[in-house]
Order: C-alpha cells, then sequence, then structure tokens
C-alpha cells in the first residue's frame, strides 16, 4: 500500500515538474533582436504573411541608414539586422564581432549620385570641387569613391559631406550641397517627388550586395531562430515578385511613402536572397580591396572569415 502511494506521488510529482516545464518553454520564446532600415524587412514579411505563427518573437528596431545599425550590432544591442556590403566592412574592420549569413544581390541603379532636377551637371567630372553628402561609410560613400576612380579622379576632387539621409536630401534641395550619394528607397523617393535626379547610378560600380549578419553569439545561441528567419525572408522575396503591384501598395504603407515611390524602387531593384557563394565572398574582397586602395581600410581584410556559411541551403 505505501509503494502504491509512493508510486503515486511520485507520478503526480512527475507530471507537475512536466508541466511546469511546459510553461517555462512557453514563457521563455526565443527572442530575435532584428535591425531593419526604413522597414524594409519587417514591410516584406508582413505583406507575405510570413510573420505569421513564428516559434520565437521579433523585437523590432528601426535605422535610417547602415552606420547606426552596425553601432547596434557592434554593442550587442541588437542580435542581426540587414546592411550593405560596405558598411558591413567598415564595421568588421573596426573589430565588430559579426558574420554575413545570407546574401541579397539586387540592381544597383539606385545607389546612385543625385543632383537637383535644373543642375547643369551632366557627369561626375562635373563635380570636381563641388560637395556630395552622403553617410560615412554608407553604399552611397561608396559608389561616390567608385565613379571618381572610374573616370580617373583622384578621389579627393570633390568635398564630401557625413550628413544623413533626411538632412542630405534637404541640404541638397535647398542648393546647400550641389549632390547628395544616396540609395533606396531614398532615391526613388527623391526621383518620384521631382526633388532630385540621377546624374551616376551604381551599376557597374557597386556589387548590388547587401547582407543578413548578426553578432557572433546570436549565431551560437538564437541559431534555429535565424535559420527559419532567413528561409521566410527568401520566400518572403520571391512572393513579392510574383504579387508585385499589391505588395507595391502594400510597402508603400507600412514604411510610409508613395505608392509610385514604393513601387519603382522595389521593381526595378529585383531583389532576390541567395546563398553565400564564392561569387558573393569575391565580390566582398573586391570591395574591401577597393576600400584599402582608396585609403579608408588601413590594412588588407580577409572576408572569408567574415561570413557564416553553416547554414541550410535556400531553395
Amino acid at each position: 500500500m505505501q509503494r502504491r502511494q509512493f508510486t503515486g506521488l511520485l507520478g503526480s510529482v512527475l507530471a507537475g515538474v512536466s508541466l511546469s516545464e511546459a510553461v517555462q518553454a512557453q514563457t521563455h520564446r526565443v527572442e530575435l533582436r532584428a535591425g531593419d532600415q526604413k522597414g524594409g524587412l519587417k514591410a516584406l514579411l508582413d505583406a507575405a504573411g510570413e510573420s505569421k505563427g513564428l516559434p520565437y518573437d521579433i523585437k523590432w528596431s528601426e535605422f535610417p541608414a547602415a552606420a547606426p545599425l552596425a553601432e547596434a550590432l557592434n554593442a550587442r544591442a541588437i542580435d542581426f539586422g540587414v546592411i550593405g556590403d560596405a558598411p558591413l566592412l567598415f564595421s568588421l574592420a573596426a573589430g565588430s564581432q559579426v558574420k554575413a549569413f545570407s546574401a541579397q544581390r539586387s540592381d544597383a541603379y539606385g545607389t546612385a549620385i543625385l543632383v537637383r532636377p535644373d543642375s547643369a551637371f551632366k557627369s561626375i567630372a562635373d563635380l570636381k570641387g563641388k560637395s556630395i553628402a552622403t553617410n560615412r561609410g554608407s553604399i552611397g560613400h561608396f559608389v561616390v569613391l567608385k565613379a571618381l576612380d572610374a573616370a580617373g579622379l583622384p578621389l579627393d576632387s570633390v568635398q564630401i559631406k557625413f550628413i544623413p539621409p533626411a538632412d542630405a536630401k534637404l541640404a541638397l534641395t535647398q542648393g546647400a550641397v550641389d549632390a547628395w550619394a544616396t540609395w533606396e528607397p531614398y532615391t526613388a523617393l527623391a526621383e518620384t517627388s521631382q526633388h532630385a535626379r540621377v546624374l551616376v547610378s551604381g551599376r557597374g560600380l557597386w556589387s548590388g550586395l547587401s547582407f543578413l549578419a548578426a553578432t557572433d553569439v546570436a549565431l551560437k545561441e538564437k541559431r534555429e531562430a535565424l535559420q527559419d528567419f532567413r528561409l521566410r525572408v527568401a520566400r518572403a522575396q520571391v512572393w513579392s515578385y510574383r504579387n508585385a503591384n499589391a505588395y507595391g501598395q502594400s510597402l508603400a504603407k507600412i514604411i510610409g511613402i508613395p505608392v509610385a515611390a514604393a513601387k519603382l524602387q522595389f521593381e526595378r531593384r529585383a531583389m532576390r536572397w541567395q546563398n553565400i557563394d564564392a561569387q558573393v565572398i569575391a565580390d566582398q574582397q573586391r570591395t574591401a580591396d577597393f576600400y584599402v586602395k582608396a585609403g579608408l581600410l588601413k590594412q588588407r581584410l580577409e572576408v572569408q572569415s567574415t561570413f557564416d556559411t553553416g547554414f541550410k541551403p535556400l531553395a
């Protein structure tokens, strides 16, 4: 009798422990702290329905440009974020403990040098001695330097003023600077509002690469959630181009820009998420080597070790 009572009591205790563990598991879901730029990733996932039924929680933080996002990664204030190739290199060269784990390639046209619509400038050579606003270490900054190099001009031929996007647009429209080097959706916004025109596009100058990059800690501790997120983003991107009109309107509402600008930047970027392959690594190495040539990186950065290629391949 005593043995049966003990067994029953033990069963009750074990059942209680099991129930307790189940409750604890439900209340301690993994939280991914995601860094976004202009709401792009969140808008994509929401519109495609990929943010439903997540087996983890996402805490979103939005940044106006890559530089502050990179700072947040370095400070471990976020776990991962979407970031262009050039700003990621600067962050890595500064010692950030982060790695890229997924790559996105897009048409580079919208990463461009803009001038006012009534400007007489016709080429990068016309900007010699003039001022260009951009973010330090951004892909806009990179395109300025590449455009000068491609034209055979010294890299100090222009005055670069480091100003965040919103202030840079105002500086251009008010004539405080002669040009503005920026990226989408800012380029499309400036064009469709007739505040600027493209003087030099990024085609042939920039690789069109952006990345999902995460801290080493997150890659170790939240790897399964990051893998799931990576797959969802890739599926959502495919969905977006199959439903371009509907997505363009949804994107405009979510990120708060006119439909015309949202559709223009989305359609011409032709974005696609892909695995990190040899071509991606080679393109990133060329970008890093150019920064050494430009004197913006003090020593050569071997980019191979800055990628995490251990994730499941995208379909």
